[in-house]
Formats: structure tokens, sequence, C-alpha cells
């Protein structure tokens, strides 16, 4: 038998581990290149290139962007906690995170006002959100708060479904007549803004609290370029070192509005913002009188007739750089709502009130005074400056339309829901043909005919830097639902 040779036998016997080894081979280079598809894949969530580990994915940028809000909204709560530690006559500040924060009374405050409607004492604490405070505050900078004709016309269904809104006894929900709709607005509907932001440099907001008799800050509210007042408040001779003669604006609820040829006595230039609602009645006495006369934009109408005091700050807001409250019930110890003019009456929470009004000052947006900061020096450097409130409220808004996709460039008409263009000579002043002739001769028109070449340098470049855009709100304290006026000059 021959014998096989050691060369021709060795082949064989190591076939079976070449083929074990490329095979080995062969899934670890599937491993690899598995491994490397992981990280350069579209499709993973967090991709990443080989070739450029420092290039930060979509979702990481994001991130980063919103630790900067979160950065300048932290930094400036703290500063609204110190402003609350320093002017707020024993209320605190607890921060709850870049946006929440709780106002606190300290132990022992004396609650003892009783809600009948919720059947419950005023709390002790309140919490509130910084960033949608800021928000909607300085929104009210820019913004028309009265009713126009332009707001009717350029608002879905104005005349339809929103004037009837305005108009009490109308017998219907809807504006089917328009015409009788407009009957019954037109006394006093001006086509256009009849006022406008920045119109004044300083205004006064006085509020109608018993604090007023124990101060006097009549001549200190006269020297203001412009004076807001409440309802049926008087200004005569008795109450003149306490709340001043000056009288140029005043906010009223529907039963006052009544009662407003008294009311407005003595002044023929005092013009009279009505609240709510008008209707036959109302206009009737308005036909009579000198005075402008106009209703009020952007209240919420199911809310009735409380927070006149509120409003009146909103209006000011709107024509106003400075805004100073005086009578508004601030200082600790009240236990009661008073009237300077009048006996003790129920229907306002002056703790609520005091704190939510504590925090508008910490925020820049009004100035307090009030018996017990009466007696200090009015310093006002522990309020964050403007450009704080600037930085703040751009990274409010950054983050708030971040979280719901939108667009987060900030801008004057980033919250305009709805946009429309009339021409800049259109629409008729306010006004009936039965008005008499006392309303026919008399200046009340003079707001609406106003020249834009006479409002101080700041309003026109107000007006100038919005393009002549009129914003309003389209019905309270949303964010993101502005009506938007264009003012073009149609070819035609």
């Amino acid at each position: 038998m021959t014998r096989a040779s050691p060369s021709t036998q060795q082949p064989s016997a190591r076939r079976p581990t070449v083929v074990l080894l490329l095979w080995l081979a062969l899934a670890f280079c599937l491993a690899v290149l598995f491994i490397q598809s992981s990280f350069t894949s579209p499709s993973a969530p967090h991709a990443r290139t080989l070739d450029s580990p420092d290039q930060p994915s979509a979702e990481a940028s994001r991130l980063d962007l919103d630790s900067d809000q979160v950065r300048e909204l932290s930094g400036f709560q703290s500063r609204v906690q110190q402003c609350v530690a320093s002017r707020g006559l024993g209320l605190t500040a607890d921060i709850v995170d870049h946006c929440k924060l709780v106002l606190k009374f300290p132990e022992g405050t004396n609650s003892t006002w009783y809600n009948a409607q919720f059947k419950f004492f005023e709390k002790l604490q309140y919490e509130y959100d910084v960033c949608e405070t800021i928000l909607l505050w300085e929104q009210y900078r820019n913004m028309t708060t009265v009713l126009t004709r332009e707001y009717l016309d350029v608002r879905p269904d104005g005349w339809l479904d929103y004037a009837p809104k305005r108009i009490a006894q109308l017998g219907a929900k809807k504006c089917y007549n328009r015409t009788l709709c407009e009957e019954l607005l037109s006394i006093l509907l001006p086509a256009r803004p009849p006022f406008h932001p920045r119109q004044f440099a300083t205004c006064a907001v006085v509020g109608n609290s018993g604090d007023l008799l124990k101060t006097e800050f009549g001549q200190e509210i006269d020297a203001h370029d412009a004076v807001f007042r409440d309802n049926e408040a008087p200004v005569n001779k008795k109450y003149a070192k306490y709340v001043g003669l000056k009288r140029d604006f005043r906010l009223v609820v529907r039963g006052a509005a009544r009662n407003m040829a008294p009311i407005l006595k003595g002044s023929s230039d005092e013009a009279l913002i009505i609240k709510s609602l008008t209707h036959k009645e109302i206009n009737a006495v308005i036909k009579e009188l000198p005075n402008p006369v106009y209703l009020f934009q952007g209240i919420v109408l199911r809310r009735g007739a409380k927070g006149t005091g509120m409003k009146s700050v909103e209006l000011a807001l709107s024509m106003c750089d400075i805004v100073d409250i005086y009578g508004f019930t601030v200082d600790p110890g009240y236990t009661e709502w008073t009237r300077y003019f009048s006996a003790p009456r129920k229907g306002h929470n002056p703790l609520q009130g005091r704190a939510y009004y504590q925090l508008l000052e910490c925020l820049g947006i009004i100035r307090i005074h009030s018996p017990m900061r009466a007696q200090r020096v009015e310093d006002w450097s522990d309020v964050p400056s403007r450009e704080a409130i600037r930085r703040a409220h751009a990274a409010a808004f950054r983050l708030k339309r971040r979280e719901t996709g939108q667009a987060d460039e900030p801008g004057p008409f980033s919250n305009c829901k709805v946009w429309g263009t009339v021409d800049p000579d259109y629409g008729p002043v306010s006004g009936t043909s039965d008005m008499s002739e006392t309303r026919r001769n008399s200046n009340y028109s003079r707001w609406e005919l106003l020249p834009l070449e006479s409002l101080r340098s700041e309003a026109q470049e107000h007006h100038a830097q919005m393009g002549g855009v009129s914003l309003y709100k389209m019905d309270g304290n949303k964010l993101d639902d502005l009506v938007c006026v264009r003012h073009n000059r149609s070819s035609g």
C-alpha cells in the first residue's frame, strides 16, 4: 500500500480552520459597518458625523437656546424677588421656577375680607406666572384700547357677532341689521384710534380709596401730563389737596355712564371711556354732552363691572411712558374697601389687589404711591431697569413660542392673528345727525382730528416704527389674538 506524502495531505487538513477564520473576518467587518452606520444614519434622532464630532444637533441647539432663556429669566426672577422684598411692605416672593413665583403675606396678616360669591376668605399667598404677565402688559404699550370702526370692519364677523356684545337691550345676539347697530354705536365710534401709544410722558391713575385722605398728593397728581380717574369720583376744591383738580380721562362702568352728565360737570374736555356696553339711554345722554365719549376695547365681557381700576391702568399704559397709581389701597392693614368721598363698601379684594399691583411695580409697569410709601424718598433703583425688562421679555417670548412650535422672533406684530388694511382717510368721526347743538358746536372730536405731527416726538417715532399699524385685543387677556390694521392709501 502506497503511503501519501505529507505535502499532499496538509491542505485538506487545514481547510475547515481557514473557512472559519474567513467567516469570522466577514462578521467583524459587517459589525464595524453597522456600528458606523448607526452614527451616520439620517434616521438617528441625535446623529453626529464622525468627521465633525463638535457639530451640535438641532435638538441640542434648541436645548442650549432654551437654557439661555431660562438663565435670563431666572436672573430676572431674582431681581423681582429683591424688589418685592424692598418695596412690598412685608410681602415676600418665593421663586418656584424661571417663570412662576408666589407672593406671600407675613404671618399674622388679618384676612377678614369674605368673598360672598365664592364663599371663602382671602388667601395669604398668590401664585403668578411672571413670563405671561410681562408679555401681556408690555403688549399694552403698543396697543389701542378704544373701540373703533376699523376694528369692527377688520375683525372677522366684527359687526355681526362682536358689535351686539357692546350694545345692551339690543334684543338680538347678532347684528343681522347692521344699519341698526351702526346707528346705536356711531355716537361713540371713531373711525380710527383717537389716542396713540407714547402720547404722554407721565400719567397718574387715581383710584377711589379712602387712603387718599391720609396724604396730600393733589399737586403731585396734577403735575402729570394726563390724569385718569374712575367712575363717580368727585374732583372739586373740597378734595383738591388730596386728589388734585386735573381731569383728562375717566373710565366708567355702565351704571355710572347713565349718570355721566353730573359726573362730567365742570369740564367739557374730560374724555369719558365706557368700560362695557352702551344702549339707547346712554346714547341719549351723550348727544347732549360736549365731552368726547368712547367705548373701551379689550374688556373681558363675561367679567362684568369688576376691575375698573385695573382697566384704567391698561388704558393709561396704552398712551403713557410712565404710569403712577394713587388711591389703590395697597398698604397693609385694610380689612374693608374705603372710598375718599363716601362710606366704605364691599366689592374688591384688598390682599389680592395689593399683591398683584406690587408685582406690576416690580415688573416696571406701574409706580405705586401710597401713605406708607410717601414717607420715604422715591427711589426706583430697586425696580428692574428697562433694559433688564426688555431682555426678560425677549426670553419669555422665545420660550413661550417654542413651547407651541411657533416662530420665535420677537416683534410687535408676532402675535397678530388677524390682519386688515384700511385707507388712512377712511371713515367718519364719531357722531350722529340728531346730536344736540351743544355737542355739534363743541370740541368733542378733537382727539380724532388731532394731526400726528402735533404729537410729542416719542409718539411720532413709535408710529413710524410700527409703520402706522394699529393693534387691538380680540377679547380679554390672550397673548396671540391681536387684530392688526394697516393704513395704506388705496390706488383709486
